[in-house]
């Protein structure tokens, strides 16, 4: 019997991963690249690198002196630089070893913030267009060195060979594609061009193209970034970047806010959108890294409240993630969010205090995201609370235009709380805020910073009621079975009746009811159809003096004084279902079941009587 060789296991031996090509370039494929358009960011990157480190050779050489070259013409794709290029040791290091690069090689370490890559696997990327990837290279480093042949094959196998110098006369590299079949869709001539444009219109090597057919190349990135060119006056200069924001974004931008952060080489702009969008809805940023399009949903860029604006920018310092594709979240990212955050601000503050043109319609599409940057700014609050608009008994208007009218300032709690009020509050003299909308409530509470003179407080039925003057006692008799009869017909909606006088006498009734007061009155109802059980006992520990709503009647109104001198019972009882049902619509509350079984069943004994009377 022969036992099994287990010294390797006793001994504690090392093995190598077995690393499945083409299982890794599916996991890319599926799970780190967002689209197989990559692998030309990945090509354009790779040799972006080569010519950094090609310039930190040859510093003294001009900017231009080394390019890119892009070919497509239906059947190959290539990529060719004049970069630093590689030697037979290289390609055996950094392009048959999955997960290192050339940028971690010693001789260059100390370079490494200068190069867009960190994370050596961006050649894998070809694999999800191409079964093959051509290398041809020849080093910089030795003027009289071979050039280099890499094939590598998408089943994880790979040859080099050496070739005379004569193969590739210049330093550099060129790597070329075989497309297969199902990626025409991304290695097409037009769209090598178009994904060229896209993702490197910003680089600071020259870069060409050429479709094969014998016309000259055309540029990919023909000019430096806007920010970057020199402009004969300020006004060319600002309709140039909004020309730029409305090329990239796709609208005309509001105004443009110039970007420049040195510490971090970041230039760019912000276009203030002209069109106000859902409140907290972060928008994507369009994000290049030292000139290579990064990302265009780089969300992280700015603080949730600046969904106000739409940020184009490139910079030097920000680490990308493994897909090169968004933020590595980082200290440096959280400064440069913060430092960006105070040019918006400062934008702001310029605005108001020299251009209220601006200011103004800017705050008229914007005022919700101003709104939710005040509450916790206090500068912004000081500077803008004054003009921000609010719906208010005197329409919509600014605090500061409110406020000269109204010394004493009530605010709701809710929207429907508002509406029920408005036109009585306003008739009365009262000066009311809505502050049911987000931010408002707070805000308008926070005036009294602003302005010393002015009060706030919150509006209660009772300071309404207050002002609703009483009817004299005889006509209170005179009303007196006809309101026990409505009390009665609304006893099961916990809703008293009162006869008063106020403006305007167009509104027949107005129905005093807050939300807390209908959730009390529901949560008392619940505990009672519990009672005695374990929930019933929970609700009623919780119970309170549930406050009952309350029909006012305006006895200005010519439809209420014919409604309280009914003598029929039944009709009576029916004008006041129909007139608490017409106050509940008013209020635009939403309706409860029986509310609105009410309102029908008083529509429609009111029609049958009015048929009877009419026989």
């Amino acid at each position: 019997m022969t036992l099994p060789d287990t010294t390797a296991h006793a001994a504690g031996a090392d093995h190598t991963f077995q690393v499945d090509l083409r299982g890794l370039v599916d996991l890319l494929s599926h799970h780190l690249y967002s689209s197989p358009r990559v692998y030309l960011r990945e090509l354009l990157q790779n040799a972006v690198d080569a010519l950094t480190a090609r310039h930190g050779l040859e510093p003294t050489a001009p900017s231009d002196a080394f390019g890119i070259r892009l070919y497509a013409d239906g059947s190959v794709v290539r990529v060719e630089d004049d970069g630093i290029g590689l030697t037979a040791d290289d390609v055996h290091t950094f392009l048959a070893t999955i997960g290192r690069s050339s940028k971690r090689a010693e001789r260059i370490a100390e370079q490494r913030g200068d190069f867009i890559g960190q994370f050596g696997i961006g050649l894998l990327s070809c694999f999800l267009v191409a079964d093959e990837i051509h290398v041809m290279s020849r080093s910089a480093r030795t003027p009289d060195a071979p050039a280099v042949e890499w094939r590598g094959r998408g089943d994880g196998s790979y040859t080099v060979r050496t070739l005379p110098a004569s193969a590739r006369p210049r330093p550099g590299t060129t790597v070329t594609l075989t497309p297969r079949a199902d990626a025409a869709e991304w290695t097409r001539p037009v769209q090598v061009h178009a994904l060229a444009r896209h993702f490197g219109s910003l680089l600071r090597h020259p870069v060409t193209f050429d479709d094969g057919t014998g016309g000259p190349g055309a540029a990919v990135n023909p000019e430096p970034a806007p920010w970057a060119r020199t402009y004969p006056t300020p006004g060319t200069r600002s309709r140039a970047l909004a020309a730029y924001g409305e090329e990239v974004f796709g609208f005309t931008p509001l105004d443009t806010i110039d970007l420049d952060l040195p510490a971090v080489g970041l230039k760019g702009i912000a276009c203030v959108l002209p069109e106000a969008v859902p409140a907290g809805r972060r928008l994507g940023h369009r994000v290049h890294v030292k000139g290579m399009l990064l990302s265009e949903q780089a969300g992280e860029l700015l603080p949730e409240w600046a969904f106000f604006v739409r940020c184009v920018v490139d910079a030097e310092s920000l680490r990308p993630t493994a897909s090169r594709e968004s933020l590595y979240e980082d200290d440096t990212l959280a400064a440069v969010r913060d430092t960006l955050a105070e040019r918006l601000r400062a934008w702001i503050a310029r605005a108001a205090a020299s251009d209220p043109d601006l200011l103004a319609r800017f705050l008229q599409v914007h005022h919700l995201a101003v709104k939710s940057l005040a509450v916790h700014d206090d500068e912004i609050l000081r500077m803008l609370l004054p003009w921000l608009p609010f719906e208010t008994t005197d329409g919509h208007t600014t605090l500061d235009e409110f406020a000269r009218t109204h010394r004493t300032v009530l605010v709701t709690s809710s929207v429907e709380e508002f509406r029920q009020v408005a036109a009585i509050a306003s008739a009365a003299g009262l000066g009311v805020v809505n502050g049911g909308y987000t931010y408002d409530r707070e805000l308008v509470h926070r005036l009294p910073e602003i302005r010393p003179e002015v009060s706030v407080a919150d509006l209660d039925p009772a300071t309404l009621t207050a002002h609703l003057d009483p009817v004299d006692r005889e006509t209170e008799l005179a009303a007196a079975a006809y309101l026990a009869l409505a009390r009665d017909a609304l006893a099961v909606f916990d809703c008293d009746v009162a006869l008063r006088t106020f403006q305007p006498a167009s509104a027949p009734a107005l129905l005093v009811d807050s939300r807390d007061a209908r959730h009390e009155r529901t949560r008392s109802q619940l505990a009672r159809e519990q009672e005695g059980g374990l929930w019933g006992d929970i609700l009623g520990a919780l119970r309170q003096e549930a406050p009952r709503a309350q029909l006012i009647l305006n006895q200005l109104n010519p439809l209420v004084r014919t409604a309280i001198a009914i003598d029929a019972p039944e009709l009576a009882r029916t004008s006041a279902e129909a007139l608490y049902g017409q106050a509940a619509l008013l209020s635009r509350r939403p309706l409860r079941p029986a509310e609105s079984s009410l309102i029908n069943r008083s529509f429609l004994d009111l029609l049958a009587h009015a048929l009877r009377k009419d026989r």
